[in-house]
C-alpha cells in the first residue's frame, strides 16, 4: 500500500475518466499538485509505470486546459510549453512530460537523434529509461491528426500499446504498390530518431503487415492536421 494511501497509477486513470466524463477535476489536480514525490517515485519504479503514468496525465491535461480555454490553440507553441501542469509541487509543461519524461530528454525540434545535455534534476528522476516509440501513437495532444485516448493500465500497457500503434497506422499509412511509395504519419518524420530511422520504419510496416514482407517502398510523410478536435476517445 502507498505510504499514503494514494495510488498515483489510479488516481491518473481516474484523473482522466473526470476529464472525458466531464466531471470535477479539482479533487485530482489538487492532488497530484501535493503528490509526494518521495511516494511517486517509489510508486513509478519501472518504464511501464512511468509511461502509463505520464500519457494519462498529458492527455487528461490537454483536454482539460483545452476545454477550458480553446482559444489557447491559436498559440501551440506557447500551449506546449507553458508550466500549468503541477506535480508534486513542480510545475510541468505538455512539452516535459513529452519530450523530457516519455522521450528521455530528447531535444524537441532534433528528428530525435539529440538528447538536451542539461535535464533537470526532476527529469532525470521520473524520466523512462529507454525511450518507446509506441508513445507517439498514445499521446494526444488535441489535433484532428492525434490518434485517439486511451486509458493506459500497467497490466495491459504492452497490448494496449501495440493496439494503439497498429490501428493508428493502419487508419494513417497509405501504401501505393504501383508507384512502391508508403505515405506515414508526420510524427513519424518529426521524431523518425525515436523509430530507429527509415529501415526500421519498414521493419516494423512488414511486422504488422501493412506492407509485404518482400518490398522497400519509398516514405514519404503525410501533412498533419492540427485542426482542433477534443474527446477523441478509444471507444
Amino acid at each position: 500500500m502507498p505510504i499514503n494511501n494514494v495510488s498515483y497509477l489510479q488516481l491518473s486513470q481516474d484523473f482522466l475518466y473526470a476529464a472525458r466524463t466531464g466531471d470535477s477535476t479539482k479533487n485530482y489536480i489538487d492532488k497530484l499538485g501535493k503528490a509526494d514525490l518521495n511516494d511517486l517515485f517509489s510508486q513509478l519504479n519501472g518504464d511501464e509505470k512511468k509511461v502509463a503514468f505520464w500519457l494519462n496525465i498529458y492527455n487528461a491535461y490537454t483536454q482539460i486546459l483545452l476545454k477550458n480555454n480553446p482559444e489557447k490553440y491559436k498559440s501551440r507553441s506557447s500551449f506546449f510549453s507553458d508550466k500549468k501542469i503541477v506535480i508534486g509541487g513542480r510545475p510541468l509543461s505538455l512539452d516535459i512530460i513529452e519530450h523530457g519524461l516519455l522521450r528521455r530528454s530528447k531535444i524537441k525540434w532534433s528528428m530525435g537523434y539529440l538528447s538536451n545535455p542539461f535535464p533537470s534534476d526532476f527529469e532525470k528522476r521520473f524520466r523512462v529509461s529507454n525511450l518507446d516509440y509506441r508513445i507517439h501513437f498514445a499521446l494526444n495532444c488535441g489535433a484532428k491528426s492525434c490518434p485517439p485516448i486511451a486509458f493506459y493500465e500497467v497490466e495491459q500497457l504492452n497490448e494496449q500499446l501495440d493496439l494503439a500503434t497498429r490501428t493508428y497506422l493502419e487508419g494513417e499509412a497509405k501504401f501505393d504498390s504501383e508507384k512502391n511509395t508508403i505515405k506515414l504519419p508526420a510524427i513519424m518524420g518529426w521524431f523518425r530518431g525515436d523509430f530507429g530511422g527509415k529501415k526500421q520504419m519498414l521493419q516494423l510496416l512488414k511486422k504488422i503487415e501493412i506492407i509485404p514482407k518482400n518490398s522497400s517502398p519509398k516514405i514519404e510523410f503525410l501533412k498533419y492536421d492540427w485542426t482542433l478536435y477534443l474527446n477523441n476517445y478509444k471507444s
